[in-house]
């Protein structure tokens, strides 16, 4: 046993002096300079999460008109006469006082002469025989408040407008001796008449039903002042 150990060592010591001594002295030299840079190819990168702004955006209406700011209103100091306002008003006529007519109606019991409104009052006039009826006149005339003294008539030829409908619109200025009375009645009456101008239909006279005023004897008013 110990001639084996020997004969291995022999063995061993033979196959070491076959290196060369300067290779022997290399492996055992301590190694000289700077270490080697270890790069990582899984080196993380830190990537830092900021909150992404959320932009909401503003809708713009089309077709949208911008307002157009009001002007003020400025009033100037003043006299101003006053503002009538008038009632239109249907008459309600018993059907003996208006022979062959259905219906007249009156935009209003009362209107003015001068800058004053109402200055016209319109007259409707439904005849009772729309197929035989061709023409409606319509008579009109002064009559004093004070005295009850009558003005002449005039004469006023009303329009057809159809299915037996005449109408006038009546204004002071064509009346007869419309500058002779002062805040007066106006009488009216209505006649009927056929294509050969015989007479098919004829109202009352309508005493007080309509009164024509000045716009002179009314008082005026001042305007505010702002």
């Amino acid at each position: 046993m110990k001639k084996l150990a020997i004969i291995l060592l022999c063995v061993s010591l033979t196959a070491c002096s076959s290196f060369p001594v300067q290779e022997i002295t290399n492996f055992f030299a301590t190694p000289t300079g700077a270490p080697p840079e270890v790069t990582s190819t899984n080196t993380a990168t830190i990537t830092p999460t900021q909150p992404t702004p959320t932009f909401t955006p503003t809708p713009t209406l089309i077709g949208e008109k911008s307002k157009t700011p009001t002007d003020a209103v400025t009033t100037t100091p003043g006299v101003s006469l006053p503002v009538i306002t008038a009632t239109p008003t249907v008459l309600a006529i018993p059907s003996q006082d208006i022979k062959g007519f259905n219906m007249i109606t009156l935009s209003v019991n009362e209107f003015f002469i001068g800058d004053c409104e109402p200055a016209e009052v319109k007259f409707i006039a439904q005849v009772a025989q729309s197929t035989v009826v061709a023409f409606v006149v319509l008579f009109v005339r002064f009559k004093s408040a004070a005295t009850g003294v009558t003005s002449e008539w005039t004469s006023l030829q009303m329009d057809n407008v159809g299915a037996g409908t005449f109408t006038h619109t009546l204004v002071p200025d064509e009346m007869k001796a419309v500058g002779s009375f002062e805040d007066p009645w106006v009488q009216y009456q209505l006649v009927a008449t056929d294509a050969n101008t015989r007479q098919v239909g004829r109202t009352q006279i309508f005493d007080e039903a309509l009164r024509l005023k000045s716009c002179d004897l009314l008082t005026p008013s001042p305007l505010a002042t702002p």
